[in-house]
């Protein structure tokens, strides 16, 4: 497949832009190559600069539910545009999206909007603590919750150290507040509060994870959370800036029946624009300024167009029959891959909820980070590759989750299977 002008499209943009790319993993530096640049997007197809046409299940990481361009998101965003892009006032259209957050999420009495997943998730530890009184978080070694100082930490060198920083920036000071422990390990958590007794101010997960590619909890884990944060007197925040909206209208805690004290949002709640947010029980919110003494603020929060996306999209979600059709087709996809890594011998672990999935080539079940880190990412870079050749836009990582929107059809999923096939008999052709 030729893309040069995608390579040329680089090379020119590496002359302006950090790395190329105003986000690693874009970079294609995991599976090797030269990204590809996208001019278009249409239901559940992209077109690159070089006029190649592909079935996107990336969409944009998560956001676009409904696919690329849906006429009712893009209707919202013109009219709203025709009105003005920004008053740094309130409108009624963050009062409107607000009311269908609270509807739809369990937990959520009261919602405060802001522009990006990143910038909620570090309000919502920084309302734990204020709200708390504490100063210690805890997170797990994999989930990713955006790139503030207090979430890029290493876990030290055993089960119960402080975290130290994985990247030039982060203090050591910073980092001695976040306690890493391993997903999927409620005695690690147990642990952690018995020996930071009265000390930690909240845990926050990926009640799915989708950012070491898809991990599920094992059964009574999510449980267990919501039971030593109540019985530690600490918060649970749920992150669920990927699978809200995603994998049920309420996301994980809908779908799970396990209510957190704090709620991140992200992707899906902007209709394809930036926008986060967080929210949880009034009680807590009330805290935040102007009520309450604990501040966050934002120019472009609540702003107008993405207020108009948000609405549009979880509008067209009340409709019940989409997440039926959701699950019905990526049990479709997730199946036709599993015949065909199964025809072809090959060792993989595949895992899904709601329109989301993922595909770990290795042995054994991948419950946490360790067990995630033994898949064969020189064999998946080579699949990435043969399914980009074959029309399929896959994630440019081993460790990212798969998505599906109301756009994918059934001959979208059909060829996806079929292109697998083909690409990985392609695969094994050249091997000597």
């Amino acid at each position: 497949m030729r893309l040069e002008r995608s390579i040329s499209a680089f090379a020119r943009a590496r002359r302006v832009i950090a790395g190329g790319v105003n986000s690693p993993v874009r970079a294609f530096k995991s599976v090797g190559g030269s990204p590809v640049f996208m001019k278009a997007g249409a239901g559940a197809h992209l077109f690159d600069l070089d006029d190649h046409e592909y079935i996107d299940y990336v969409l944009s990481w998560g956001p676009l539910i409904l696919g690329h361009a849906h006429p009712s998101v893009i209707k919202a965003i013109t009219a709203a545009a025709a009105k003005g892009t920004s008053f740094g006032t309130p409108t009624e259209a963050e009062s409107e999206l607000a009311e269908l957050v609270c509807a739809m999420v369990p937990s959520i009495d009261r919602v405060r909007f802001t522009s990006s997943g990143t910038e909620a998730t570090m309000s919502a530890v920084r309302l734990a603590r204020g709200f708390t009184g504490r100063d210690r978080i805890i997170k797990f070694a994999g989930c990713y919750h955006g790139h503030g100082d207090s979430f890029l930490i290493a876990a030290g060198s055993g089960a119960l150290t402080n975290g130290v920083p994985n990247s030039p920036g982060v203090t050591p000071g910073t980092a001695a507040d976040t306690i890493i422990l391993p997903f999927n390990d409620a005695q690690a958590v147990a642990a952690a509060f018995e020996r930071y007794a009265g000390e930690i101010a909240a845990v926050i997960v990926e009640p799915y994870v989708g950012n070491m590619g898809m991990i599920l909890p094992i059964d009574g884990y999510l449980q267990s959370l919501r039971d030593l944060t109540k019985k530690n007197d600490a918060l649970l925040i749920f992150d669920e800036v990927m699978t809200g909206f995603r994998v049920a209208p309420g996301g994980v805690q809908d779908r799970e029946h396990i209510l957190p004290d704090i709620t991140t949002l992200g992707k899906i709640v902007g209709g394809g624009l930036p926008v986060g947010a967080f929210g949880g029980h009034a009680q807590i919110m009330q805290s935040l300024s102007p009520d309450g003494p604990i501040y966050q603020a934002g120019t472009l929060s609540g702003n107008p167009l993405a207020m108009a996306a948000g609405i549009a999209t979880l509008r067209a979600l009340q409709d019940g029959a989409i997440y039926e059709r959701l699950e019905e087709m990526s049990g479709r996809l997730a199946g036709g891959l599993q015949t065909v890594f199964d025809k072809h011998g090959i060792k993989h672990q595949s895992y899904r909820r709601g329109s989301m999935f993922c595909t770990f080539f290795c042995e054994g079940p991948v419950t946490d980070l360790e067990s995630a880190l033994k898949a064969d990412t020189v064999f998946y870079g080579k699949f990435f590759h043969e399914m980009l050749g074959r029309g399929v836009y896959l994630a440019p990582s081993q460790f990212e989750a798969g998505f599906l929107s109301t756009a994918h059809t059934t001959q979208d999923i059909d060829h996806t299977i079929a292109a697998a096939d083909d690409a990985i008999a392609a695969i094994f052709a050249r091997v000597p």
